[in-house]
């Protein structure tokens, strides 16, 4: 390269016709997952407190929802429950319900709605009275009786419809019993997204309070999901899981972890998806209520953010509103 004035390297950010040119990475409404909450409560929409600008939508609600988003140009929903609490035991059970909430939204959703791709969260947090993702004894999460349970709740979701298989639970051994099931209940073309990278983070409340486990939740998930230290026990996930059947990866939080899913999106060949959690939206929401930043401007700029470190997409609740917004 050579040495200045030769080279004058704002010459190709003069202009903002240079600038889209010679652009290194975009976002597009293609790369965005929209992460939405449907509720059983009984009403249409219901706004979640610590997440301004979100609500849980009943199914038909949803429904109206899932045609927006796919005229907006968004490929796909990610869905989590907000269940009536009185339906939630200490093992779960409304999960394994074949005519329970999620199925009953795949359902509408893949009638109404059927060139969107639905993604289906599989761990039982949220139908859980104790808050946590699998079975619990004597203050111990167990992991095989756990994946026991995952496994028939996935195959609830793939007889209902689900496009994409999605255990974010974290425990050991769940991608290939899930995968193993599937294919031997005939649904060979399911996809298994698999939440590989999944810290232990404190990103995570607003989310907690918008499926209804915050005041539930007792203890912590430090013992299935990953210290916010480790970086080489993150690509020993993605390797174990994607070996297991996984299709796709998930990291999760997002723009705390960047780094790894760099490292992830580096080192294997498959699709990586970063998760823009609960947490990330409301803090961009609340300094953007105070009129300390540009909320709309911030928001594009960490999507791109993601997709600059090596992203294949984004789930993040504000997909509607960017997919708008990059549509002009």
């Amino acid at each position: 390269m050579g040495a200045f004035p030769a080279t004058r390297m704002r010459r190709l950010r003069q202009s903002d016709w240079t600038r889209r040119l010679v652009r290194e990475r975009h976002v597009t409404p293609d790369d965005l997952v929209w992460s939405v909450v449907v509720t059983d409560s009984g009403k249409d929409r219901d706004p979640v407190g610590a997440m301004p600008g979100v609500e849980r939508f009943s199914v038909k609600e949803l429904v109206k929802e899932a045609k927006i988003a796919r005229d907006l140009g968004i490929p796909a929903i990610a869905m989590f429950p907000h269940i009536d609490p009185a339906k939630k035991d200490e093992h779960g059970t409304e999960a394994l319900n074949p005519d329970g909430l999620v199925p009953t939204a795949i359902k509408a959703i893949k009638d109404a709605v059927p060139d969107i791709g639905i993604i289906c969260d599989v761990a039982l947090d949220p139908f859980t009275s104790h808050g946590h993702d699998g079975v619990l004894k004597d203050g111990v999460i167990l992991n095989d009786e756990t994946v026991e349970r995952l496994v028939e709740q996935a195959l609830v979701q793939a007889r209902a419809g689900c496009d994409v298989i999605a255990p974010s639970d974290m425990m050991d051994g769940r991608i290939g019993a899930v995968r193993d099931a599937l294919e031997g209940d005939g649904h060979t073309d399911t996809l298994i997204l698999s939440y590989a990278a999944k810290y232990a983070s404190g990103f995570y409340g607003p989310y907690r309070e918008a499926i209804g486990s915050a005041g539930v939740l007792t203890g912590d998930k430090k013992t299935y999901q990953m210290d916010p230290g480790n970086i080489s026990e993150a690509l020993r996930e993605v390797e174990l899981d994607l070996a297991e059947g996984a299709d796709m990866v998930m990291v999760k939080p997002g723009l705390p972890y960047l780094d790894i899913v760099k490292f992830v999106s580096d080192t294997f060949a498959v699709p990586v998806l970063a998760f823009q959690v609960s947490g990330e939206y409301a803090m961009i929401e609340a300094a953007a209520a105070n009129g300390w930043i540009d909320g709309d401007r911030v928001m594009l700029e960490t999507l791109l953010a993601f997709r600059r470190a090596g992203a294949s997409g984004i789930v993040t609740y504000f997909a509607p509103r960017a997919a708008r917004l990059l549509n002009g």
